[in-house]
């Protein structure tokens, strides 16, 4: 079993930045392909970000550029760094855990998830 435990979700201002946190416990996760994802009041899941095992990150083309994921294998965890957000980046935020090293956009590949962070982007 794998624990995925978000933070560093909150309001901030349309072109500021916020830095999201997934802590996993349970199971080192290095190994595994690591993704980030997203849900806005009334759509679908859909993808954000996902870094392999060996570190090669992959990003939907609405956050190419803005966004940066990253593993720090030391302390278990996986980080998403959101810099110019925009007001439609607001959504809760799920880090997720695929029980494979590679990469995957499709929510339905994972296999353990955590509870998610609400970020808010005011205009």
């Amino acid at each position: 079993q794998v624990q995925l435990a978000e933070s560093g979700g909150g309001l901030v201002q349309a072109g500021g930045s916020l830095r999201l946190s997934c802590a996993a416990s349970g199971r080192t996760v290095s190994g595994y392909a690591m993704g980030w994802f997203r849900q806005a009041p009334g759509k679908e899941r859909e993808f954000v970000a996902v870094v392999s095992r060996a570190g090669t990150p992959y990003y939907a083309d609405s956050v190419k550029g803005r966004f940066t994921i990253s593993r720090d294998n030391a302390k278990n965890a996986v980080n998403l760094q959101m810099n110019s957000l925009k007001p439609e980046d607001t959504a809760v935020y799920y880090c997720a855990a695929r029980l494979t090293s590679y990469s995957s956009v499709n929510p339905g590949d994972y296999a353990y998830w955590g509870q998610g962070t609400q970020v808010t982007v005011s205009p």
